[in-house]
């Protein structure tokens, strides 16, 4: 029953209060990738992610229960998110090179967007726990498997030339994954530019797409 005058019932200010939860989670992470980039993650504690936030400890656990959970959701928005968000393009219609060169753009457009916490990943997944890194590494492996099935689907048909397809796929990703070491969003070439010239890169010269 709703307060009188109150437009709200029980269940939209539940999931009003669920959702600025969700975002202030979202916020943390981001946060907490900031600044395990510029110091480490061992040079880091959950107050100096607090204060980063301007709140207190206590409601930092509210949200994470340790630093190490903070990692964790940080190295899932780039490898869970991408499963999410980039393998649907593998499953759209057109020919195996064209769904392809999609993924090879939105793959690195994510990796732009999330050029931090794919940093932070990559230096710092080593502190995971075993259990979790059997999770990230499990995302990686099945994202990988899409992309062979993929290059596969095109060898079959004749329009992509590749004689090792494991080896192609994992040549791929590697090529891609680097992209968050040397890009610059205030370099001379945006994030889409780069798309564009890594599709024609990696579909028209490492698989060789026949004409």
């Amino acid at each position: 029953m709703t307060e009188p005058g109150s437009t709200l019932s029980g269940g939209e200010t539940g999931g009003r209060r669920r959702l600025v939860s969700l975002r202030r989670r979202e916020e943390i992470i981001s946060a907490a990738a900031v600044k395990f980039a510029e110091k480490g993650y061992h040079n880091v504690g959950m107050r100096e992610i607090a204060d980063a936030m301007a709140i207190r400890s206590a409601s930092l656990y509210n949200h994470f229960s340790s630093k190490e959970e903070i990692l964790y959701a940080i190295c899932l928005r780039v490898t869970e998110e991408p499963v999410r968000q980039q393998l649907p393009l593998l499953d759209a219609p057109g020919t195996p090179a064209g769904r392809l060169a999609q993924l090879v753009r939105g793959h690195l457009l994510h990796l732009a967007h999330r050029q931090v916490e794919h940093l932070v990943g990559l230096h710092e997944m080593a502190e995971l726990t075993p259990e979790h890194r059997d999770v990230i590494n499990a995302h990686r492996r099945h994202y990988q498997r899409r992309v062979e099935d993929v290059i596969n689907a095109g060898v079959r048909t004749g329009e992509l030339a590749v004689q090792d397809v494991p080896l192609a796929a994992l040549f791929l990703l590697d090529a891609l994954n680097g992209f968050s070491r040397w890009f610059r969003p205030d370099g001379p070439l945006s994030a889409a530019a780069v798309a564009d010239r890594y599709v024609h890169l990696a579909i028209d010269g490492l698989l060789r797409r026949q004409p």
